[in-house]
Protein backbone atom coordinates (compact mmCIF):
# COMPACT_ATOMS: atom_id res chain seq x y z
CA UNK A 1 0.00 0.00 0.00
CA UNK A 2 1.53 3.12 -0.68
CA UNK A 3 1.52 5.32 2.26
CA UNK A 4 4.28 7.27 2.70
CA UNK A 5 3.84 11.17 3.03
CA UNK A 6 -0.40 10.87 3.01
CA UNK A 7 -2.78 12.59 5.43
CA UNK A 8 -2.56 10.85 8.50
CA UNK A 9 -5.92 10.94 11.01
CA UNK A 10 -6.10 13.44 13.96
CA UNK A 11 -8.83 10.93 15.49
CA UNK A 12 -5.98 8.96 17.26
CA UNK A 13 -5.34 8.97 21.10
CA UNK A 14 -1.64 7.37 21.42
CA UNK A 15 -1.45 5.92 24.50
CA UNK A 16 1.90 4.18 23.89
CA UNK A 17 4.10 4.31 26.85
CA UNK A 18 1.23 4.47 29.24
CA UNK A 19 0.54 1.83 31.50
CA UNK A 20 -3.05 1.08 31.59
CA UNK A 21 -3.59 -0.95 35.27
CA UNK A 22 -5.87 -4.57 36.09
CA UNK A 23 -7.18 -5.73 32.83
CA UNK A 24 -10.82 -7.60 31.79
CA UNK A 25 -10.89 -9.43 28.57
CA UNK A 26 -11.22 -7.62 25.16
CA UNK A 27 -12.96 -8.81 22.20
CA UNK A 28 -9.95 -8.69 20.25
CA UNK A 29 -10.11 -10.19 16.45
CA UNK A 30 -7.38 -12.89 17.89
CA UNK A 31 -7.59 -13.10 21.46
CA UNK A 32 -11.54 -14.33 21.57
CA UNK A 33 -10.59 -16.96 19.74
CA UNK A 34 -7.22 -18.16 21.54
CA UNK A 35 -9.17 -17.50 25.10
CA UNK A 36 -12.27 -19.56 24.01
CA UNK A 37 -10.47 -22.23 22.70
CA UNK A 38 -7.81 -22.53 25.54
CA UNK A 39 -11.29 -23.00 27.81
CA UNK A 40 -12.78 -25.03 26.03
CA UNK A 41 -9.61 -27.04 25.59
CA UNK A 42 -9.46 -26.89 29.51
CA UNK A 43 -12.16 -28.93 30.26
CA UNK A 44 -14.15 -25.31 30.83
CA UNK A 45 -11.50 -24.60 33.80
CA UNK A 46 -11.87 -21.19 34.61
CA UNK A 47 -8.31 -20.90 35.45
CA UNK A 48 -7.91 -20.93 32.36
CA UNK A 49 -9.46 -18.13 31.63
CA UNK A 50 -8.15 -15.99 34.58
CA UNK A 51 -4.96 -16.72 32.92
CA UNK A 52 -5.69 -16.17 29.04
CA UNK A 53 -4.80 -12.62 29.29
CA UNK A 54 -2.00 -11.95 32.19
CA UNK A 55 -1.89 -8.03 32.63
CA UNK A 56 0.46 -6.59 29.67
CA UNK A 57 3.64 -5.46 30.72
CA UNK A 58 5.21 -2.31 29.52
CA UNK A 59 8.99 -3.00 28.31
CA UNK A 60 11.82 -0.75 27.10
CA UNK A 61 12.14 -0.67 23.50
CA UNK A 62 15.34 -0.02 21.71
CA UNK A 63 16.20 3.00 19.57
CA UNK A 64 15.36 0.79 16.44
CA UNK A 65 12.53 -1.11 17.79
CA UNK A 66 11.09 2.80 18.79
CA UNK A 67 11.76 3.97 15.53
CA UNK A 68 9.86 0.70 13.66
CA UNK A 69 7.08 1.12 15.90
CA UNK A 70 6.57 4.75 15.09
CA UNK A 71 6.94 4.01 11.69
CA UNK A 72 4.08 1.40 12.01
CA UNK A 73 1.75 4.44 14.07
CA UNK A 74 1.94 6.57 10.93
CA UNK A 75 0.82 3.52 8.65
CA UNK A 76 -2.16 3.19 11.03
CA UNK A 77 -2.97 6.86 10.73
CA UNK A 78 -2.76 6.82 7.39
CA UNK A 79 -4.79 4.24 6.95
CA UNK A 80 -7.44 5.62 9.67
CA UNK A 81 -7.26 8.91 7.71
CA UNK A 82 -8.54 6.47 4.79
CA UNK A 83 -11.17 4.63 6.20
CA UNK A 84 -12.45 8.23 7.34
CA UNK A 85 -12.52 9.16 3.93
CA UNK A 86 -14.01 6.29 2.44
CA UNK A 87 -17.00 6.04 4.69
CA UNK A 88 -17.55 9.80 4.65
CA UNK A 89 -18.17 9.04 0.69
CA UNK A 90 -20.18 5.77 1.24
CA UNK A 91 -22.66 7.46 4.01
CA UNK A 92 -22.75 10.73 2.30
CA UNK A 93 -24.27 8.90 -0.89
CA UNK A 94 -26.76 7.00 1.60
CA UNK A 95 -27.97 10.32 2.63
CA UNK A 96 -26.18 10.03 6.31
CA UNK A 97 -22.91 11.63 7.58
CA UNK A 98 -20.64 10.01 8.65
CA UNK A 99 -18.96 10.16 12.70
CA UNK A 100 -15.13 8.83 12.53
CA UNK A 101 -14.33 6.45 15.35
CA UNK A 102 -10.87 7.61 17.77
CA UNK A 103 -8.17 4.85 17.32
CA UNK A 104 -6.41 3.98 20.64
CA UNK A 105 -2.56 2.98 20.01
CA UNK A 106 -1.07 1.60 22.77
CA UNK A 107 1.65 -0.71 24.37
CA UNK A 108 1.24 -3.28 27.17
CA UNK A 109 -2.22 -2.55 28.48
CA UNK A 110 -4.64 0.27 28.52
CA UNK A 111 -8.12 0.85 29.87
CA UNK A 112 -11.32 1.15 27.65
CA UNK A 113 -14.99 1.96 27.52
CA UNK A 114 -15.56 -2.25 27.44
CA UNK A 115 -13.15 -2.64 30.29
CA UNK A 116 -9.27 -3.26 30.43
CA UNK A 117 -7.24 -3.74 26.95
CA UNK A 118 -4.08 -5.79 26.96
CA UNK A 119 -1.45 -6.78 23.53
CA UNK A 120 -2.69 -10.27 24.49
CA UNK A 121 -6.76 -9.61 23.80
CA UNK A 122 -5.78 -8.32 19.83
CA UNK A 123 -7.11 -5.08 18.46
CA UNK A 124 -11.31 -4.51 18.67
CA UNK A 125 -13.71 -2.16 18.90
CA UNK A 126 -15.36 -1.08 22.22
CA UNK A 127 -18.92 -0.05 21.00
CA UNK A 128 -19.47 1.70 24.80
CA UNK A 129 -16.71 4.62 23.98
CA UNK A 130 -17.04 4.24 20.19
CA UNK A 131 -13.06 4.05 20.44
CA UNK A 132 -11.07 1.31 17.92
CA UNK A 133 -7.94 -0.45 20.11
CA UNK A 134 -4.55 -1.47 19.09
CA UNK A 135 -1.14 -2.84 20.71
CA UNK A 136 1.04 -1.96 17.83
CA UNK A 137 2.76 -5.33 18.46
CA UNK A 138 0.02 -7.17 17.13
CA UNK A 139 1.62 -6.05 13.69
CA UNK A 140 4.21 -8.57 14.69
CA UNK A 141 2.32 -10.97 15.30
CA UNK A 142 0.54 -11.11 12.30
CA UNK A 143 3.91 -12.35 10.57
CA UNK A 144 5.56 -14.15 13.27
CA UNK A 145 2.34 -16.32 14.41
CA UNK A 146 0.56 -16.32 11.46
CA UNK A 147 2.47 -15.72 8.77
CA UNK A 148 0.54 -12.92 7.10
CA UNK A 149 3.30 -10.68 5.78
CA UNK A 150 3.41 -7.21 4.28
CA UNK A 151 1.74 -4.07 5.78
CA UNK A 152 -1.83 -4.79 4.00
CA UNK A 153 -2.93 -7.27 6.59
CA UNK A 154 -2.66 -4.70 9.13
CA UNK A 155 -4.53 -2.30 7.05
CA UNK A 156 -7.25 -4.97 6.94
CA UNK A 157 -7.49 -5.93 10.25
CA UNK A 158 -7.80 -2.25 11.40
CA UNK A 159 -10.55 -1.70 8.34
CA UNK A 160 -12.64 -4.75 9.83
CA UNK A 161 -12.69 -2.91 13.52
CA UNK A 162 -13.66 0.06 11.58
CA UNK A 163 -16.56 -1.86 10.20
CA UNK A 164 -17.80 -2.96 13.75
CA UNK A 165 -17.93 0.70 14.10
CA UNK A 166 -20.41 1.14 11.13
CA UNK A 167 -22.08 -1.49 12.29
CA UNK A 168 -22.96 0.10 15.10
CA UNK A 169 -24.00 3.19 13.83
CA UNK A 170 -25.65 1.52 11.14
CA UNK A 171 -28.10 -0.24 14.19
CA UNK A 172 -26.72 -3.56 12.96
CA UNK A 173 -24.67 -4.65 16.39
CA UNK A 174 -27.90 -3.72 18.52
CA UNK A 175 -30.19 -5.87 16.78
CA UNK A 176 -27.82 -8.62 17.15
CA UNK A 177 -27.22 -7.80 20.71
CA UNK A 178 -31.04 -7.75 21.41
CA UNK A 179 -30.95 -11.31 20.28
CA UNK A 180 -28.97 -12.30 23.57
CA UNK A 181 -31.31 -14.29 25.98
CA UNK A 182 -33.63 -14.93 23.46
CA UNK A 183 -32.32 -17.32 21.61
CA UNK A 184 -29.69 -20.25 22.90
CA UNK A 185 -26.42 -19.80 23.41
CA UNK A 186 -25.20 -21.40 19.85
CA UNK A 187 -27.94 -19.92 18.09
CA UNK A 188 -26.51 -16.43 18.98
CA UNK A 189 -22.74 -17.24 18.18
CA UNK A 190 -23.88 -17.63 14.61
CA UNK A 191 -25.05 -14.15 14.90
CA UNK A 192 -21.88 -13.34 16.32
CA UNK A 193 -19.99 -14.91 13.51
CA UNK A 194 -22.30 -13.10 11.19
CA UNK A 195 -21.31 -9.63 12.21
CA UNK A 196 -18.01 -10.54 11.89
CA UNK A 197 -18.05 -11.61 8.29
CA UNK A 198 -19.95 -8.23 7.89
CA UNK A 199 -17.18 -6.41 9.05
CA UNK A 200 -14.61 -8.42 6.75
CA UNK A 201 -17.17 -7.46 3.96
CA UNK A 202 -16.81 -3.76 4.96
CA UNK A 203 -12.90 -4.05 5.17
CA UNK A 204 -13.40 -5.42 1.10
CA UNK A 205 -15.27 -3.05 0.70
CA UNK A 206 -13.29 -0.17 2.05
CA UNK A 207 -10.46 -1.87 0.20
CA UNK A 208 -12.56 -1.33 -3.20
CA UNK A 209 -13.19 2.35 -2.55
CA UNK A 210 -9.67 3.28 -1.49
CA UNK A 211 -8.34 1.91 -4.41
CA UNK A 212 -11.31 3.68 -7.05
CA UNK A 213 -10.65 6.99 -4.82
CA UNK A 214 -7.28 7.35 -4.05
CA UNK A 215 -5.38 4.09 -6.60
CA UNK A 216 -2.71 3.38 -4.05
CA UNK A 217 -3.54 -0.64 -3.34
CA UNK A 218 -2.21 -3.02 -5.70
CA UNK A 219 -3.10 -6.57 -6.36
CA UNK A 220 -0.29 -8.08 -4.08
CA UNK A 221 -1.78 -5.87 -1.28
CA UNK A 222 -5.42 -7.89 -2.23
CA UNK A 223 -3.35 -11.13 -1.83
CA UNK A 224 -1.62 -9.93 1.62
CA UNK A 225 -4.98 -9.48 2.94
CA UNK A 226 -6.87 -12.45 1.94
CA UNK A 227 -3.63 -14.32 2.96
CA UNK A 228 -4.67 -12.35 6.57
CA UNK A 229 -8.04 -13.39 6.24
CA UNK A 230 -7.05 -17.34 5.94
CA UNK A 231 -4.57 -17.15 8.35
CA UNK A 232 -7.08 -15.75 11.31
CA UNK A 233 -9.89 -17.79 10.54
CA UNK A 234 -11.16 -19.93 13.17
CA UNK A 235 -10.82 -23.25 11.60
CA UNK A 236 -6.96 -22.64 10.97
CA UNK A 237 -6.33 -20.89 14.71
CA UNK A 238 -7.67 -23.57 16.43
CA UNK A 239 -6.52 -26.82 13.95
CA UNK A 240 -10.02 -28.50 14.62
CA UNK A 241 -10.23 -28.79 18.41
CA UNK A 242 -13.19 -26.73 18.74
CA UNK A 243 -16.27 -27.43 17.43
CA UNK A 244 -17.41 -25.14 14.74
CA UNK A 245 -20.46 -23.63 16.92
CA UNK A 246 -18.00 -22.32 19.08
CA UNK A 247 -16.26 -20.34 16.19
CA UNK A 248 -16.26 -16.64 16.98
CA UNK A 249 -15.45 -14.99 13.61
CA UNK A 250 -15.93 -17.56 11.03
CA UNK A 251 -13.67 -19.73 8.94
CA UNK A 252 -10.47 -19.31 6.29
CA UNK A 253 -13.37 -19.74 3.66
CA UNK A 254 -15.87 -17.81 4.77
CA UNK A 255 -13.70 -14.61 5.76
CA UNK A 256 -11.86 -15.10 2.66
CA UNK A 257 -15.25 -15.06 0.79
CA UNK A 258 -16.33 -12.17 1.95
CA UNK A 259 -13.69 -9.89 2.02
CA UNK A 260 -13.15 -10.49 -1.63
CA UNK A 261 -17.07 -10.08 -2.29
CA UNK A 262 -17.17 -6.46 -0.34
CA UNK A 263 -13.78 -5.24 -2.79
CA UNK A 264 -15.11 -7.06 -6.27
CA UNK A 265 -18.56 -5.28 -5.74
CA UNK A 266 -18.32 -2.31 -4.14
CA UNK A 267 -22.08 -2.22 -3.17
CA UNK A 268 -22.64 -1.74 0.63
CA UNK A 269 -25.95 -3.86 0.00
CA UNK A 270 -24.57 -7.04 -1.28
CA UNK A 271 -22.96 -6.98 2.50
CA UNK A 272 -26.01 -8.96 4.40
CA UNK A 273 -24.41 -11.61 5.90
CA UNK A 274 -27.79 -12.21 8.00
CA UNK A 275 -29.65 -13.06 4.44
CA UNK A 276 -32.31 -15.61 5.71
CA UNK A 277 -32.50 -14.81 9.27
CA UNK A 278 -34.46 -12.47 11.33
CA UNK A 279 -32.85 -9.47 12.92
Amino acid sequence: MQWLGRRESSNVDDRRGISGGPLAVGGGIIGVIFLLAKFLLGDGDVSDLQQAFPPGQQQEMTTEQKAADDERARFVKVVLADTEDVWDKIFSDMGSQYQPPTLVLFRGSTQSGCGGASSQSGPFYCPADNDVYIDLSFAEELETRFGATGDFPLAYVIAHEVGHHVQSLLGVSDKVQRLRGQVSETEYNKYSVKLELQADFYAGLWTHYNQKMKNVIDQKDIEEALNAASAIGDDNITKGRVSPDAFTHGTSAQRMYWFKKGFETGDIKQGDTFEGDEL
